[in-house]
């Protein structure tokens, strides 16, 4: 099947294994920009549980923007604290070090718009993941699909549903217990090599 999805901001465990059920990958860049979605925050296991990590984006509420045309607010030194959220949350996870000098550059290299650097953070897991997905690229917007399947509601973080996703060791797992759907970063810091056989086996439960 072909599936329609949002570039997000590094993809949780839920979009990507809906990608890689697809023969073709569609991304979705003509919709509309929507506050408190993945489009602009991801979560992570840090010391004290469940941590959000939000891009900051120039947004009016006055009027409707394309997703497309949001810029990222960089006045403000948000990679630099990511990233050091990322080392203080995975710097003992089995494989952080493996992978931190293919990352590391994203959070360095300022872009300007929030969807050119959401398809960049996601090219480099493809690369950690050496994993070849056919992409393509919506031409229009459209509300309603028949010849795809719709993976779009994916995106909205204040509704997602419960996916009961299989379990897999995370760093502070003894802590406070496993958290499902996390960003695709923490199951590639925790799991390696081995990441990409637990994304295929999670379909059942989207």
């Amino acid at each position: 099947m072909n599936i329609l999805i949002h570039p997000t901001y590094f993809p949780n465990i839920a979009h990507f294994a809906a990608m890689l059920q697809g023969k073709e990958v569609v991304f979705e860049m003509h919709d509309n920009y929507q506050k408190q979605t993945y489009r602009n925050r991801t979560f992570i296991y840090g010391a004290n549980g469940k941590l959000q990590l939000s891009v900051p984006v120039v947004y009016s509420q006055k009027e409707r923007q394309k997703y497309q045309d949001i810029k990222i607010h960089n006045t403000e030194k948000w990679q630099s604290l990511h990233w050091k959220s990322l080392e203080s949350a995975y710097r003992t996870s089995p494989y952080f070090e493996f992978y931190e000098y293919e990352l590391q550059p994203l959070f360095s290299q300022k872009t300007e718009y929030l969807l050119d650097f959401n398809l960049k953070c996601f090219e480099t897991i493809l690369e950690c993941l050496q994993l070849d997905l056919n992409i393509s690229e919506t031409k229009e917007f459209q509300k309603e699909t028949t010849d795809i399947t719709d993976f779009r509601y994916l995106v909205n973080s204040r509704k997602e549903p419960n996916f009961n996703l299989d379990t897999y060791t995370q760093v502070f797992g003894e802590k406070h217990g496993f958290i499902g759907n996390l960003s695709i970063l923490d199951l590639l810091f925790n799991e390696g090599t081995n990441a990409l056989s637990y994304l295929e086996n999670q379909f059942k439960h989207l």
